[in-house]
């Protein structure tokens, strides 16, 4: 007569299953051992949190910045332009992960044509860092661009994502602040804080890079005439609308010329030290 009976190891890693399910650790922001430069922070053009029913992660992501000891927020009443744009942006994988791979792409064509490519390594690096993974449960995903205020090229970049979050922001300090700031203690909430951690940890990993691009910004001449946004409308890296996006503008947006002019584009410089075209059927 023949029994089923399971092997005794077979049966002790049955028991030991639902362990494995658990939830991950939330992970820990990084630490740097120096400040990589300014920030200014921008809200990009995928803003994924309102379909949550969030706010803009900007409180919360300025905390970061400034826990971490990587970053010191940008004064825009300094007169000094910041070293990085730092460009949010949160959705579904497949939207993040589309919009950190455009920066990538147009980023990487734009350093090797200028033959710049191997004074900054690491470009866009560590993105979709849980593509692997499938099912069915719902995603949330964060992306962050390091932009450059002078050409509008993307220095670094990072993505991540959750599924669940086990994140605590009680013993967060500064973080836990800007989170609770950002209207971020909803499940929901909790699963973008964690996204963004790993999309930061994820930029602050290709510090060299951003120390190389951190140079010295020269501001923009306080006599140039000025201008204005007339209607929510885009800043592109080069003078044309398939080009890697710099960021959005809000009508009534002040921005300077910088002299430079191609078809129905001009060159703009906003107060944060970033430049870039936009469409003067877009301006007053």
């Amino acid at each position: 007569m023949r029994t089923n009976l399971l092997p005794a190891a077979a049966l002790a890693m049955l028991m030991a299953a639902p362990a494995l399910a658990k939830d991950a650790p939330a992970p820990a922001l990084a630490k740097c051992p120096a400040i990589l430069g300014t920030v200014a922070l921008v809200d990009g053009d995928t803003q994924g949190w309102t379909k949550f029913g969030l706010g803009s992660p900007r409180p919360l992501v300025a905390a970061m910045a400034q826990e971490s000891g990587c970053f010191t927020l940008h004064n825009p009443a300094s007169g000094t332009p910041a070293n990085f744009l730092m460009n949010v942006i949160a959705g579904s994988k497949e939207e993040v992960d589309q919009g950190v791979d455009v920066a990538k792409t147009a980023a990487t064509e734009a350093l090797v044509r200028s033959g710049a490519l191997a004074r900054i390594p690491g470009v866009g690096g560590m993105m979709g860092m849980f593509g692997g993974m499938g099912g069915k449960k719902k995603t949330i995903a964060a992306g962050i661009r390091m932009i450059s205020p002078q050409n509008g090229m993307t220095i670094a970049s990072g993505s991540g994502d959750a599924k669940s979050s086990s994140i605590s922001f009680g013993g967060m300090g500064a973080v836990g602040i800007g989170a609770s700031e950002a209207g971020y203690d909803s499940k929901d909430g909790k699963m973008l804080a964690e996204a963004f951690i790993v999309a930061f940890n994820a930029v602050v990993a290709q510090g060299s890079a951003l120390q190389a691009a951190a140079v010295p910004v020269q501001a923009v001449a306080a006599a140039a005439p000025g201008a204005q946004v007339a209607v929510d409308t885009t800043m592109f890296a080069a003078p044309n609308k398939t080009a890697a996006v710099v960021r959005s503008l809000r009508a009534g947006t002040s921005l300077k010329p910088t002299g430079k002019r191609e078809g129905m584009f001009v060159e703009l410089a906003d107060n944060f030290g970033s430049s870039g075209w936009v469409s003067v059927e877009d301006l007053k």
